[in-house]
């Protein structure tokens, strides 16, 4: 998997969004500007390459589709993410946060509680 650039990750949003859709239903969900046709039509050609989106061909038009989970390229991406910035750590990239956001000691035991319940429920769903 590769990493998407902004552009394909906001395009990739709004599929992961709608579930599927032709360029013009991508670009209705756009924030105004709203880009023009052939660089949305041109974006998901890209992503189609990189094996991200899929497609259904009803003559000339394409209705297109999500071939990676959203869930999938988030792990994919954190994963990244990490590693390049805190050396592999997510202790390190806590540390950071709790600091650069000056969470208190409640904010923190709410945070380790939340995690310690999300990964006993996992580990039971194995």
């Amino acid at each position: 998997m590769k990493e998407l650039t902004k552009a394909e990750e906001q395009v990739m949003q709004i599929l992961w969004s709608l579930g599927k859709g032709f360029v013009k239903d991508v670009i209705e969900q756009f924030p105004e500007p709203k880009p023009i046709y052939n660089s949305v039509s041109t974006i998901i050609r890209i992503l189609e390459k990189k094996g991200f989106v899929g497609y259904t061909a009803y003559g000339k038009t394409h209705e297109y589709y999500p071939l990676i989970q959203k869930s999938d390229y988030q792990r994919f991406f954190l994963k990244n993410f990490v590693s390049g910035y805190f050396g592999g750590s997510f202790k390190r990239m806590v540390s950071f946060f709790a600091k650069e956001e000056e969470l208190d000691v409640k904010e923190l035991e709410d945070l380790v509680r939340y995690v310690k319940d999300n990964t006993k429920k996992d580990d039971h769903a194995s």
